[in-house]
């Protein structure tokens, strides 16, 4: 993309113009998606979105970090849409791709643009960042609270330092997002915290999952929602490429226990167990309401599971 340019930091932002703004969706929590840019500059190296790259020609590799569509006209083109007489007033998930408050929303301000939107032609918004921005909009998003149910999740999967730096390097530090978290609640904005995902080997280990979740008990989260990771096409390539760099000794255990796209079911339990116990310890609940984005999880095992920690491990 020879037009892409540099603005201030390792990544090219190439500027591109969009026919749509909303994404209509089947089977999910939500009935559309906004994404007003594609890729992105936190690098996260479990991020499902990688999986997408190769349908526009890049890679999923350092391409998805370092060169960012900008879709310029992408507020003006939802405020169309929603001004439009048929329109539902359907949930939207906000950010569900790609992090609306990455660093270069500071110049574009697309996010804000189309919240501003949003306020004038209310829906209910569900909003998902690993961004501290996002207390720059306090002020719109208590605006759109007022007219309609608006939540802002978190991204935190965990606040071990390590683990943070390994999986995530063009991230805020996770106390930072969960000051933000603060900001919000205490300014009436439903927000809260997904742990998401958890991965196995590096963030699932019981004493790193509760000091996660008290920390973010701590902050004033209302709601804690969290999953496995699971690992498709392009994505798995990528982290799996990333495990065999970066933790060797890990990558072929982490190899076997993907036999599919989903650890197996009763790696799940174990890990959905020691949640709810923790949760429950803490304070803190699931999130299931209709307009949490994606706070939803798996049933709760039987307590006599959730209670089992001896039998918990990343591997079991």
């Amino acid at each position: 993309m020879p037009d892409a340019v540099r603005r201030g930091d390792d990544a090219r932002y190439q500027e591109v113009t969009c026919r749509s703004a909303l994404n209509r969706v089947e089977g999910m929590p939500f009935s559309w998606t906004l994404n007003p840019y594609r890729g992105c500059t936190h690098g996260c190296h479990y991020c499902f979105a990688r999986r997408y790259q190769p349908h526009l020609g890049l890679g999923v590799g350092d391409e998805f970090s370092s060169l960012i569509l900008v879709k310029v006209n992408f507020a003006d083109v939802l405020r169309q849409e929603l001004s439009r007489p048929t329109r539902q007033r359907e949930l939207i998930g906000f950010g569900t791709a790609t992090d609306p408050y990455q660093p270069i929303e500071g110049h574009y301000r697309l996010t804000r643009r189309s919240l501003e939107a949003l306020i004038d032609h209310p829906s209910p918004v569900g909003l998902v960042t690993k961004g501290p921005m996002v207390v720059r909009d306090l002020d719109l998003l208590v605006e759109l609270s007022r007219r309609t149910a608006c939540t802002v999740h978190m991204s935190v999967p965990t606040v071990d330092e390590d683990a943070w730096r390994a999986l995530e390097p063009g991230t805020a530090h996770p106390l930072q997002r969960l000051r933000a978290v603060r900001a919000l609640a205490d300014a009436g904005v439903e927000a809260g915290v997904l742990m998401a995902p958890i991965v196995p080997g590096l963030t699932s280990q019981p004493a790193k999952i509760e000091r996660t979740i008290k920390a973010i008990a701590d902050h004033g989260a209302r709601f804690c929602g969290a999953v496995v990771m699971h690992l498709e096409g392009g994505t798995r390539d990528h982290f799996m490429r990333f495990l065999a760099q970066e933790f060797p000794d890990l990558a072929p255990r982490v190899d076997r226990l993907y036999a599919g796209k989903y650890t197996p079911k009763r790696y799940r339990d174990q890990v959905h167990g020691v949640l709810k116990l923790l949760r429950d310890r803490y304070g803190l609940h699931g999130g299931r309401r209709r307009s949490q984005v994606l706070a939803t999880e798996r049933a709760p095992v039987s307590k006599s599971k959730a209670e089992d920690q001896t039998r918990f491990s990343w591997s079991a």
